[in-house]
């Protein structure tokens, strides 16, 4: 705005002064022509229009000239007023548009310098974009590298799942001809079990007819027969369980009077004929899935049983029974299938017998 008003009060003072200078020249022209023209015709040209001042008088004509110049003054004193009004009001705005303009330059300048700031966050903004960039493509190559082991991975982890199954496959092949092949020692054992019984029955038959005659060399000697024995000679613990009855063998021999009774097979054999008592005790641990019992034979007859199943603490069975027996006939007990019996050097379970009186 300065650049601007001051042009014009340039402008102004320069139209007064050519026109002060005009007037001047105008004044001074009008008085040489009074000297070097004194006719009319000079002082007509002179002559202001609608003047009323006499030609021939150049006094009059001076005063005439001079209040020419005094209106002159006058409008151009009330023009300079007027100018001088309106340079100080063009001041004024001017003062105020200058101060305006500071106020542009600071807020340009603080412009400047917040755009500076924000170019130079820009510009970090942009190296962090572009370490992050370059951070974002190293682990784009990395994800693809995981990407192309994982795919690896899952190709072997499949492989292994087929391998797991097919080895599933075969366990449970193997498990089912694993059972098969117990189910059938199973049966082997129980067959094992039968055929054991029955060649101790064989031998024992097979021997009655040599205890038969021995009997009857001795008939009239013995007169007196009588045994007790209990399971286990030393130690203790459980016998069984077994899939098949199991013939039991007394080893212990407290009594054997007569020596009817071998603790090596378990087996009374009625050395005369006569009536006989016998008495079995038997006695288990306690457990939930087997019992305790045990069954006396003669010849290979179920006589009686003794037989008792409790799940928790020990668990006592016992029976007893008379019987006429012949020469060479075979008592002996067995243990009942799928049962546990206990024996200690408490001697819990016995086996007795005697010889009541012969016929």
């Amino acid at each position: 705005m300065e650049r601007l008003a001051t042009p014009i009060v340039t402008t102004l003072k320069t139209k007064m002064h050519i026109l002060f200078t005009l007037l001047l020249l105008i004044c001074s022209l009008n008085e040489a022509q009074l000297h070097l023209q004194p006719d009319n015709e000079t002082n007509s040209y002179l002559k202001p229009a609608g003047s009323h001042v006499e030609a021939g008088n150049p006094s009059e004509h001076q005063q005439t000239c001079t209040q020419d110049i005094s209106a002159v003054l006058r409008e151009m004193s009330a023009s300079l007023a007027g100018l001088k009004v309106e340079v100080k009001y063009l001041q004024k705005e001017n003062e105020a548009k200058t101060r305006e303009l500071e106020l542009l330059k600071q807020q340009d300048q603080e412009k400047t310098k917040e755009l500076e700031l924000q170019k130079s966050v820009l510009d970090n903004l942009k190296q962090q974009d572009q370490a992050k960039t370059k951070e974002l493509e190293l682990q784009r190559r990395e994800l693809d590298k995981l990407k192309q082991q994982d795919q690896a991975n899952e190709k072997e982890l499949e492989l292994q799942k087929r391998e797991l199954d097919k080895l599933k496959q075969q366990d449970q092949a193997n498990k089912k001809e694993l059972e098969l092949q117990k189910r059938e020692l199973d049966k082997l054992k129980q067959q094992d079990q039968a055929h054991e019984g029955e060649l101790i029955t064989i031998k024992a038959s097979a021997n009655i007819t040599e205890n038969q005659v021995e009997a009857l060399r001795r008939e009239g000697e013995v007169k007196q027969v009588a045994f007790s024995a209990s399971l286990m000679d030393s130690g203790e613990g459980d016998i069984g369980p077994f899939n098949a009855q199991t013939p039991l063998v007394f080893r212990r021999i407290v009594t054997n009077i007569g020596n009817a009774y071998n603790p090596n097979t378990g087996f009374f054999i009625a050395p005369v004929r006569g009536v006989y008592h016998f008495e079995f005790y038997i006695q288990g641990g306690g457990h939930g899935s087997h019992s305790s019992g045990a069954v006396l034979f003669k010849n290979g007859e179920h006589i009686f049983i003794a037989y008792e199943h409790q799940s928790t603490h020990h668990a006592n069975a016992a029976n007893g029974v008379t019987l006429l027996l012949e020469v060479g006939d075979v008592v002996f007990l067995r243990q009942w299938q799928n049962s546990r019996i206990y024996d200690s050097h408490n001697h819990h379970t016995t086996f007795s017998g005697h010889l009541i009186f012969t016929m």
